[in-house]
Formats: structure tokens, C-alpha cells, sequence
């Protein structure tokens, strides 16, 4: 990429590049919502690339090369969404507040961890949310969860109140927080996982796409990864950039993406709602059909890295 280039040129496309050798020439005030899941500050290999852990001051100066961009990449009305752990998390935090308006930290628990002796298990990371201006999109109708009613509390009439009695149990619909327990990542069994060793799980990237974007909206991912910001961007019916580095990671998100035309299902995520944890055969019994079969999505991945 080596002039200024359109929003049509590269909408919809994975691009293979360094983000700094790519950055200048992208286009202004294109962007409805970027998500960045940037190498969080810890020793971690990509696929051979190194990224090497540094003191906080070191991190944040990194973080400075590039966030500033992204608000000349956004629209006026545009969001954007940096992901981090809890060393990382004060650095993203103050650079943010140099270039946007802050709006929340989202805390989500990754359900597994390594356990440790002598201190807490780390099960969780962050996400900031912060925009360009106070005029930007949040749908909070589109990013409800549904819960199983532990006490179902009833009217007068013995009605259900605030919850709903159904073959699939009793579920209540309930009002998105920043406290996000729902989710997992990747596990072996699930159709979306990939080898990349920091993949994010769909459902994840589908409450952001859905809360701050539209239809048809562009939606840029600077560290796409295997791909999860784009594919759930095109099952959501937005648009999408992407920016990797790693070229066998390209192809895993090329090859997610091409699915994706076939497969818009997003695990945890049915009839409009977001499902709690451990409720998939309630899903599926919903909507009756039988989700992806993981061994024919693995040995497409197989095929797709054996025929280098």
C-alpha cells in the first residue's frame, strides 16, 4: 500500500501488513467503530513474531504511536474499543483520555486460568469503550442477556414477573452491564477456534458490533488476528478492515470469512438475545437445528495450513 487509497478500495478486505507501514495511508473519517486487541504487555510469541514485555511507561509510549490514528480513522460519531489485561489496563486507560471521551471499562471473565499459589487466579480482562464525541451509536436493545431465573418471583395473579416460563425454562431478559460473565474463550470443541494463541470468542465481538455500529457500517480491527472482529462484522451484515501482520493468520481469516457467507451463527448469541453460559441445548432446541460440526470446521483449518 504505498499511496492514499478510498474507503472502497479496501472495504471488506484482509490487509497483510505491519500497522505502522499501513496507517498513514488509510483513509480519514471513514470508520464507524475500530476494536483493537493490541499485544498486551507481556512477553508472547505470535506465530514467531516476539513481542516482549516492557515497564508501563515503555507500553504506554507504544500505545501513543498508534491510538492517536485512530481517531483521525473514526468518524465524528464513531467508538472505539481497546482490549487489555490488568498490567496493561492503566496504559490504554491514559492514552485513551488524551484522544477520546472514556465512556466505560467492560470487565469480562475468561472463565479459565492458570491457577497460582501465592496470588489470584488471572480469569479476566478489560475492554475500554470510549468515543469521539457525545454524539455516537449505542443499541442497547440489540445487546441484551438472557438469564435463568433463580427466583421467579410472581405477581398477584401468580403471573411470571419480569421473566418468562417456557419450554426451554425460565429466562428473564435483563439490561447489558460492564461485568461480562457469559463468555469463554475459544475451547477446542468450539467451530470458531483457531491456533492463534489470544483469540477473542465471537459473541464477545458481537455485543460490540452490535451495540455501536449499524448495518452496514464500517467496522476496522488493526490487530485482526485470526480474524473474529471481521467474520462477526459480516454475519452482522457491517462492513470490515482488517489489519495482520502474520500471513498464515491472514489465511485463517480469509478462510473464517468465507464460511461466514455460509454460517452466520455466533454461539451464545439466538433470537436477538445473548445467552447465559452452559445454555447452548436450550438454543438449539429453540431454534431447531444442530450446531456446526467442529471436526469438519477443524479439517478445513487442516487443509487450509497443510497446503502451504
Amino acid at each position: 500500500m504505498g499511496s492514499d487509497v478510498s474507503l472502497r478500495e479496501i472495504l471488506d478486505t484482509t490487509i497483510c501488513q505491519e500497522l505502522s507501514s499501513v496507517l498513514p495511508f488509510l483513509p480519514s473519517g471513514v470508520f464507524d467503530l475500530i476494536v483493537a486487541d493490541p499485544p498486551y504487555n507481556l512477553a508472547k510469541t505470535f506465530n514467531g513474531n516476539i513481542f516482549k514485555q516492557t515497564d508501563l511507561d515503555q507500553y504506554e509510549t507504544w500505545l501513543d504511536s498508534w491510538l492517536p490514528q485512530m481517531q483521525r480513522l473514526l468518524k465524528p460519531t464513531g467508538s472505539i474499543y481497546v482490549c487489555g489485561d490488568w498490567r496493561s489496563s492503566a496504559a490504554i486507560h491514559r492514552v485513551l483520555l488524551k484522544h477520546f471521551t472514556v465512556r466505560n471499562r467492560i470487565t469480562w471473565e475468561r472463565e479459565k486460568g492458570r491457577g497460582a499459589k501465592m496470588n489470584w487466579k488471572n480469569n479476566a480482562e478489560d475492554i475500554w469503550f470510549a468515543t469521539c464525541s457525545d454524539d455516537y451509536t449505542f443499541n442497547v436493545e440489540a445487546v441484551k442477556l438472557k438469564r435463568r431465573v433463580v427466583a421467579p418471583y410472581t405477581d398477584e395473579h401468580g403471573k411470571p414477573k419480569d421473566w418468562e416460563n417456557s419450554s426451554q425454562g425460565r429466562y428473564r431478559i435483563t439490561h447489558p452491564s460492564n461485568i461480562w460473565t457469559d463468555l469463554t474463550v475459544p475451547f477446542w470443541s468450539m467451530p470458531e477456534n483457531t491456533d492463534h494463541p489470544t483469540q477473542k470468542p465471537e459473541k464477545l465481538l458481537a455485543r460490540i458490533v452490535l451495540a455501536s455500529s449499524n448495518p452496514g457500517d464500517a467496522v476496522f480491527d488493526p490487530f485482526l488476528g485470526s480474524g473474529t472482529t471481521s467474520v462477526v462484522a459480516r454475519k452482522l451484515q457491517r462492513h470490515y478492515v482488517g489489519i495482520e501482520m502474520d500471513q498464515e493468520f491472514c489465511c485463517l481469516a480469509e478462510k473464517r470469512l468465507e464460511m461466514a457467507l455460509t454460517d452466520r451463527s455466533i454461539q451464545g448469541y439466538t433470537d436477538g438475545v445473548f445467552w447465559e453460559r452452559n445454555t447452548l441445548a436450550d438454543q438449539n432446541n429453540r431454534r431447531g437445528r444442530v450446531p456446526s460440526s467442529r471436526v469438519e470446521q477443524s479439517d478445513l483449518f487442516h487443509r487450509l495450513a497443510t497446503a502451504k
